[in-house]
Parts: structure tokens; C-alpha cells; sequence
């Protein structure tokens, strides 16, 4: 990928439809991988992209995520408009959840989706309001 070329990438997510959350983190997997991108940065985008994308299946009834890709980094803009989130330093923090019990008896809802949202990306801005939705930008440099 040159320098100034850039790919830009656009999903839908549908809430509540738990058959197809991770197809889009899986696509731009393998998006990264035809491109070349270091092992490590796609590791880091498909882990946080996942996670970021299974939340918006379980809490926010689905959205859309842009990917904007270029030789430097991949960045990540995960759209809902669901409920929000009421207190992210407590939702950061590992085990909180507010998954129902139908959720976690589906194998989700572990309280882990923020905290390694965090913890594998280079920047991660969070942006919620009450009512309206969460706006999630998640974004991974490109090191060799």
C-alpha cells in the first residue's frame, strides 16, 4: 500500500443477530492480510474490532462501522444508537457487564469487550450519550 493510498471499508451490523457478529471484524482480517499489514496490527484490529463489534450486537441493537485504512494505521469507527453508556470508567473495568442472563447463557456478557478493546489498540476514544448511542474510534498504527 503506498504512502498517500487509503482503503475505505463500510458495514452494517444487525443487533441482536449473533450468527453474523464478527463477520466484519473477520473481513477486514483478511483485508489486512491481502494487503500485507503486519501479523501484529491485525491481531490487534481484529481482537478490538470483534470486540467492539459483538457489544454493538448485544447492547445496541446493531450500527455501522467505517474502516479507514492507509500504510500508517487502521482506524476503526463504530457507530450505534442504542441506550449508551451510563458510566464508562466502571464499564472499562474488567467483569462489569451488563449483559442479560439469556446473553452470558450464550457464552457473552463476560464484562471483557471495553477492557480489551483497550488493551489492543494504540488510541481508543469513546464517545456515549445517554439515549442516543455510542461512538467508538479505535485506531492501530502500522509496526513491523
Amino acid at each position: 500500500m503506498k504512502t498517500n493510498d487509503s482503503l475505505k471499508l463500510h458495514y452494517e451490523v444487525s443487533g441482536d443477530d449473533f450468527i453474523s457478529a464478527g463477520i466484519a471484524s473477520s473481513r477486514v482480517k483478511n483485508k489486512l492480510k491481502q494487503i500485507g499489514y503486519p501479523p501484529i496490527a491485525i491481531r490487534k484490529v481484529a481482537v478490538a474490532m470483534y470486540e467492539a463489534e459483538i457489544n454493538m450486537v448485544i447492547h445496541a441493537n446493531g450500527g455501522t462501522i467505517d474502516v479507514d485504512i492507509n500504510s500508517e494505521r487502521i482506524k476503526v469507527i463504530l457507530k450505534d444508537i442504542g441506550p449508551g453508556i451510563p458510566d464508562i470508567e466502571k464499564a472499562m473495568q474488567e467483569g462489569f457487564s451488563t449483559a442479560t442472563d439469556e446473553i452470558r447463557e450464550l457464552g457473552f456478557g463476560a464484562g471483557m469487550g471495553l477492557p480489551n478493546i483497550k488493551s489492543y489498540t494504540d488510541e481508543l476514544k469513546i464517545d456515549t450519550v445517554l439515549g442516543q448511542g455510542t461512538t467508538i474510534e479505535i485506531t492501530v498504527y502500522c509496526k513491523s
